[in-house]
């Protein structure tokens, strides 16, 4: 028995010791490997929220474009290569997008929209925009099929299913820098002051946040709508960052409780008194 273990062995030409060597060490790459992956794209959850938020009031919950935008994520994760020179985030929106849009396809509609209908939906409507530029008013169904090189009942009916609430930065007349929404009344506009005042306290803030940790920096501005206004609940932040809506308020509280730290606090009150001296 031992002649054939020692034959095999020189068959083979490695030890089982250098075996188990070579094992342990793809197995610890394998590890380094699937922890870079969960960086990777633990990095980039902001992207997905920021391009789910353009498809909103599609016909699909917010929180499931944003699943459907982590999945394209993942196989960004999966199928990215740096040595051709693009940046990650530009190769993974590409993917998230192709998730999230697909998905609308399929889930969005009583009727099932195949995914090169929603392609032929997108480039009516930028058609549509076009015309509306050059032409100083609503293009014809006509007009739209000419420049699509579409038949006009297909245009005619592709047009129908794609009917949308109107956008407020759709333009207005035969300038492109009026917009339908300037011609409603903002009254929550702020004064000169305020939004430099606004803009300022912003950025303590940021100053401040960048002291935390990056989960619990990111989710402070998710949970309290630092950056874009929205506020988002406990599970909402938790089906972005994959865990559990007790772990987020954890994160949660603890960051709260480093920011009441009286360092961290002194950046804000020093600005917040200067400001009520200015208004007395």
């Amino acid at each position: 028995m031992r002649d054939e273990i020692d034959g095999l062995r020189s068959m083979v030409l490695e030890s089982s010791e250098n075996l188990d060597g070579r094992v342990r060490r793809i197995e610890r790459a394998f590890l380094e490997y699937e922890q870079a992956k969960r960086d990777l794209s633990g990095g980039n959850l902001r992207l997905v929220v920021s391009i789910a938020k353009k498809y909103r009031n599609r016909g699909l919950p917010f929180l499931d474009i944003i699943q459907e935008g982590n999945t394209g994520l993942m196989r960004a994760v999966d199928k990215y290569e740096y040595k051709r020179g693009y940046k990650f985030s530009t190769y993974a929106t590409w993917w998230i997008r192709q998730a999230i849009t697909r998905a609308i396809a399929d889930h969005a509609r009583t009727i099932r929209v195949p995914v090169h209908m929603i392609e032929t939906m997108s480039k009516l409507r930028t058609i549509q925009k076009h015309l509306l530029q050059e032409l100083g008013r609503e293009p014809t169904v006509e007009e739209i099929a000419l420049r699509a090189k579409m038949p006009i009942e297909e245009t005619r009916r592709v047009m129908k299913v794609s009917r949308h609430p109107i956008s407020l930065d759709r333009p207005v007349g035969e300038s492109e820098d009026s917009h339908f929404g300037d011609f409603i009344e903002d009254e929550r506009q702020s004064s000169p002051h305020e939004a430099a005042s606004s803009e300022l306290l912003r950025q303590r803030i940021n100053d401040v946040l960048r002291t935390l940790t990056y989960r619990e920096r990111e989710i402070l501005k998710l949970r309290y709508g630092i950056g874009d206004g929205y506020t988002y609940t406990l599970e909402e932040v938790g089906r972005i960052f994959k865990v559990t809506r007790e772990r987020v308020r954890q994160v949660e509280n603890k960051a709260i409780r480093k920011l009441q730290h009286p360092v961290r606090r002194q950046r804000l009150a020093s600005f917040l008194d200067q400001e009520e001296g200015s208004d007395s």
